[in-house]
This record gives C-alpha cells, structure tokens and sequence, in this order.
C-alpha cells in the first residue's frame, strides 16, 4: 500500500467528517484523562498507605487509678511487675519491630502540644493519662497479634491501632478511585460508539471508489487500511489532548494545589514520573481502541 495513497485518503476522510472526528477526538480524549486520573488515583492511594503505615503504630494503654475496676483494670492501677511483664513479652514477638514507653509526663506533654488551644489542657494533670507502650510492627496487618495477646490482660487498660484512623480516609481514596473508574468506562462506551459511527459514515461516503477497488481485485486490507489509520490518527490525537490535560491537571491541581496548600502532604504525594509512566497508556488505549471498534465496523461494512 503506497504511504502516498494512505496519507490521501487519511486526509480525505477526516476533512469530509470534520464533525464527527473532532466529537471522536474529544471523547476520547475525556475518556482517556479519566482513565489516567483513575491509575493516578489508584497509585496515590498505594503511595499513602504504604507512606502511612510505615508510621502506624499499635498503642497499648495501661491501667490508671482513674480507670473504671474493669477487664485489665480491676487491680487498679498497673504494677511495675504487670508493666515490667508486658515489656518482655512485647520484645520476644517475632511481630515487634520497636518498642517505645510513653509516661504520664511524656503523654501529658503531648496532649498539651496538641491542643493548645483546648480549655481541657489547663484542668488535666499528668497523673490524669494514662501510660502506654506504643509498638512498630514489622507487618501493620498483624494488629489481631497483639490485639489478642495483650487486650484484657492484667494492667492493660486498652489496644488502640491506628490503622483504624486511616481507614475512612484510605475508604475515600477508594471511592474517588472507582468512581474515576466508573465515568472512565462510560465515557469509553460513548467514545467506541462515535468512532464506530464515524467509521459507518466514511464508508458509505466512500462506497463508490471501495466499490471500483473491489472491481479492480483490492484485498481487504488495502481497502480497510485507510478507514483504519483514520480512527487510529483520531485516537491519537485524543491521546495526546488527554496526555496534556493530565498533566495540566496534575500540575495545577495536585503540585500547586494540594502539595503548596497542604505542607504535610507534600512527601507523600506522587510525582511528575508517575504521570509520565501513564502517559504511554493513554496512546495505547486511544490508538488501540480506535483501530479495533472501525476494523470490526469495517468488517461489517466493507466486505469483499
């Protein structure tokens, strides 16, 4: 097939459906910044939860002689024996990465750091908190371990995870993530509808020269290449009009949106190579999908 021919009748069909394949264009490309944001999205969210629970620790209050007489607590306040115990049988877990002892004072001190402006800061004492062992894991997912080594025992008031914390925020990342997910795909459908109309309408505007090139014995590859090739131009272009919305999107949305406004997710939020790394999908899809919805129209149409 001369490339002559090819680029000729490329040019012929996308100028004689201007319409159509600017809406193609446009819809893929809707679709494809959808399908981006959602990989983004999906990515962020990994990015966050590994960032986070490397952080997570499992807290495990002690007994104070506030406390009501109850489960752990009904001695009363921890002995250094019961605290002393808890401590050695924390370093022989296989589970335990670190082990840190927080004191009334220390626990105390936190408090007031983090509610300076609270009017319960003035009226707490030290003796009012309660100690606590706060414990790394080497695996966050093996919180029932200690759970249920430690919850109920003698001394230990409570076990807190704070993956518990997270979850609702980590549950919002999931949602944003499916429903990128879900308008990604309705948008799609509506893309491979148009692109597969817009293959329809070329051809029966090009039935008579396909029909002299049946009479002159052209395979079907050749009369089906050009219909092809447009889709997968329009495709393309989509791509690269996603491609750029992405990255607009990213930059202005997450980078000096999100990163500048909010200094303590500037660590954990993705960076430019992760959108560079889904860049190359986007052609895939736009350029993929594009040419396999007008072959199978074409097959339909243009029979030989």
């Amino acid at each position: 097939m001369r490339a002559t021919f090819v680029l000729k009748e490329i040019g012929i069909g996308l100028r004689r459906n201007l319409t159509m394949t600017i809406a193609v264009v446009v819809s893929v490309a809707l679709s494809l910044t959808l399908f981006g944001a959602g990989l983004l999205v999906s990515t962020q969210a990994n990015s966050m939860k590994d960032y986070w629970y490397d952080k997570v620790e499992v807290s495990i209050f002690l007994c104070n002689k506030t406390d009501p007489k109850k489960d752990g607590c009904l001695g009363g306040e921890v002995s250094n024996a019961d605290r002393d115990a808890i401590a050695a049988d924390l370093k022989k877990m296989p589970e335990v990465e670190k082990i840190y002892f927080e004191s009334k004072q220390e626990a105390f001190t936190h408090f007031r750091e983090q509610n300076k402006d609270s009017p319960l800061g003035d009226s707490l004492t030290p003796d009012q908190l309660p100690e606590s062992y706060r414990v790394k894991l080497k695996d966050p997912t093996k919180f029932e371990v200690i759970s249920s080594a430690f919850r109920g025992r003698a001394g230990v008031q409570s076990v807190q995870d704070q993956k518990s914390l997270l979850k609702p925020f980590f549950d919002l990342l999931t949602s944003a993530r499916y429903a990128a997910y879900g308008i990604m795909t309705f948008m799609l459908v509506v893309a491979i509808l148009l692109i597969v109309n817009t293959a329809r309408v070329s051809a029966f505007s090009r039935r008579r020269e396909t029909g002299i090139m049946r009479l002159v014995g052209a395979s079907n590859f050749y009369i089906q290449g050009p219909f092809i090739l447009e889709s997968a131009v329009a495709g393309m272009v989509g791509a690269v009009v996603a491609s750029g919305l992405l990255s607009l999107g990213y930059y202005f949305g997450v980078k000096k949106g999100l990163a500048d406004s909010i200094q303590m997710l500037s660590q954990q939020l993705i960076g430019f190579n992760e959108v560079l790394a889904v860049l190359p999908w986007l052609f895939i899809m736009g350029i993929g999908m594009s040419a396999i919805a007008s072959f199978f129209t074409l097959r339909k149409y243009l029979k030989v």
